[in-house]
């Protein structure tokens, strides 16, 4: 075997220890490119979930409103009557679940993993011009004021309220709780509410007469 020859085998290993340098550096690239992917996809899932936890806190803090007995009474009665409306929209959609769902609660624990309850539950929302963070909103006022509260029937509400629209605006101050009360009485009154917070307040002052003094 000459030198040449020599020399000519030499370079072939060299270029095959340099190709499997690449190949397992190239691994390595592809290693690193989904272990970056995978942090990028936790990071974004715990900003959602910080994000989440923040707006509900906020929301949580602003429950504490000033409300006389009268207005937290009847803003408690819409609420309450929204929430039977939707329970009872998704059993008619679902008559063979209905033992399974006794309350609103469960249709809202079991959406998460059973497709039939979740697309009805949608269905219900869109129906009714509601959405998610609407039920958080009136669920978050029901836990903090529904067992202090008392239920008014509609005639009894129109007896005391002057304005529903100007107590919500007036002394609600966090946007996705006054958006979801405001959308809450519309359900009531009217059937359904309208998609933007103009509407539902010049829809609302329309529909809802004031009593005169």
């Amino acid at each position: 075997m000459n030198n040449e020859t020599t020399t000519l085998i030499s370079l072939k290993e060299a270029m095959k220890r340099v190709d499997h340098k690449l190949q397992a550096i190239e691994a390595q690239f592809k290693e690193l490119d989904t272990t970056k992917d995978n942090l990028t996809q936790r990071f974004e899932y715990h900003s959602k979930t910080l994000a989440s936890q923040a707006a509900q806190d906020e929301m949580w803090a602003s429950v504490a409103l000033k409300f006389t007995s009268m207005e937290l009474n009847i803003l408690n009665s819409y609420v309450i009557e929204v929430l039977i409306c939707l329970h009872t929209r998704v059993l008619e959609k679902l008559p063979d679940l209905v033992r399974g769902l006794p309350t609103l609660a469960s249709v809202l624990r079991r959406k998460i993993k059973n497709k039939r309850i979740r697309a009805a539950w949608e269905s219900v929302l869109e129906e009714c011009g509601l959405q998610e963070g609407d039920i958080t909103a009136l669920c978050t006022f029901f836990v903090a004021y529904g067992n202090r509260a008392e239920y008014y029937a509609a005639k009894v509400r129109q007896m005391y309220i002057r304005d529903v629209v100007f107590v919500i605006t007036n002394v609600v101050k966090n946007q996705a709780l006054q958006d979801g009360l405001l959308r809450a009485v519309q359900v009531i009154e009217k059937g359904k509410a309208v998609k933007t917070p103009e509407e539902q307040k010049s829809s609302l002052k329309e529909l809802i007469p004031s009593v005169k003094n």
